[in-house]
């Protein structure tokens, strides 16, 4: 299936491992470009993600991709690399800092073969600095970035997100970035240094907890499941289980209360006002789930929505993906696959009118499409087989 989307005709070079820069490729192929993903030969290692190729893992990130394997190691590998990126508009890698600048291949030597191409890297702790060097990996910038520190119960330790949350910020930044230096190809005609890090796509995503320090003079703390400032917003006990209600504001509040038939806390003096209503959070959380023990959390969740106080269900993961709207929203796209019978994937949260995003191709075994690539990039057959029998791709 040819790509429609609104990138279809842009070429993209995948030189990526792990996650962060997966994601940032995902992020293009899905809406269209051409995604050649170029890997090590079968003999070099080939750390593309945790859990193996047919792994749910890596079908998940590596969809809409097409595989070349290519020698790095070797001059011939190093210079069919060169004529690739004569012809591509972006190249995304997330090595260390210096290490495609030592195969040759480094932002300036690959502006000089083509000035309008997108250089896209993301490393763990930027291009300089004291800390360049150092291997980046999701929990450390977690831990470093803050994250960890402001994540989990008051009193239990520091503790990490469930998901690679640093890793799927940097790519999402660093897709967005090659998207805004696209856009300004257009008035230029030349391509740019597209850089992010793990560390600094965490601290940005600190957002309103990072403020509270840099203007307020405050050290955000663990707060469990409850906000830190919007107070009651956090999860709640019913008679068999737990919810999520975000009651936030005087409206809102007073809402609560009539939904939840406590009208008298309205005007407690407790009770009376923002700042009432955190220092005595622990009270206030008391009362509410008070009168939530006595009826079932679906009973909750409707009167509550019911009343305009924002509320839900906490789910499992496969309760996610039972959900009529989650159904409704058709956030699972399958495609055949021989790992999978058929294979499921998440499909994109972003929806556009005209261009829709797609997922049309499945993850590519290594190197499948070498010769296909070859033959566009200019090569005759009796090349790419010569190339093959050599272990140059």
């Amino acid at each position: 299936m040819k790509p429609s989307g609104p990138l279809s005709g842009f070429t993209v070079l995948d030189l990526t491992r792990a996650r962060s820069g997966p994601t940032a490729v995902r992020q293009l192929a899905d809406w269209g470009a051409d995604v050649i993903l170029v890997e090590p030969p079968p003999d070099q290692e080939n750390d593309l993600t945790v859990g193996g190729r047919d792994g749910s893992d890596f079908q998940n990130l590596h969809r809409n991709k097409r595989s070349i394997t290519l020698n790095l190691k070797n001059d011939e590998g190093l210079a069919i690399l060169r004529r690739l990126i004569a012809g591509a508009d972006v190249l995304v890698e997330n090595f260390r800092p210096g290490v495609m600048a030592r195969l040759g291949v480094g932002y300036e030597a690959a502006r000089a073969i083509n000035p309008r191409l997108v250089f896209a890297s993301i490393t763990g702790f930027g291009q300089d600095g004291p800390y360049r060097d150092r291997p980046g990996f999701d929990q450390i910038a977690q831990g470093m970035g803050g994250l960890m520190s402001i994540t989990g119960a008051p009193g239990q330790g520091p503790m990490r997100v469930g998901i690679p949350i640093t890793d799927l910020c940097a790519g999402l930044m660093c897709a967005q970035g090659i998207l805004l230096a696209l856009l300004e190809r257009e008035r230029s005609g030349e391509g740019q240094w597209v850089t992010s890090s793990l560390l600094e796509s965490q601290i940005f995503m600190l957002d309103f907890q990072a403020s509270r320090w840099l203007n307020d003079g405050k050290v955000p703390r663990q707060a469990g499941n409850n906000h830190p400032t919007s107070i009651p917003t956090g999860a709640f006990k019913t008679a068999d289980g737990e919810i999520n209600i975000a009651a936030s504001g005087q409206i809102i509040w007073e809402r609560l209360c009539v939904a939840i038939g406590a009208e008298a806390l309205i005007a407690d003096p407790a009770y009376l006002t923002e700042a009432a209503r955190s220092e005595n959070r622990d009270a206030l959380t008391g009362e509410i789930e008070r009168r939530l023990t006595t009826a079932t959390s679906a009973v909750w969740i409707d009167r509550l929505n019911t009343a305009g106080v924002p509320c839900g269900p906490i789910y499992s993961v496969d309760q996610v993906f039972a959900d009529p709207q989650v159904r409704h929203l058709d956030m699972v796209n399958t495609l055949a696959s021989p790992h999978y019978s058929p294979l499921r994937v998440v499909g994109q949260p972003v929806h556009l009118s005209r261009t829709p995003s797609e997922v049309r191709l499945r993850p590519p075994e290594r190197g499948e499409h070498g010769a296909e690539i070859l033959k566009q990039f200019g090569y005759e057959p009796a090349q790419v087989a010569d190339l093959a029998n050599r272990g140059v791709i």
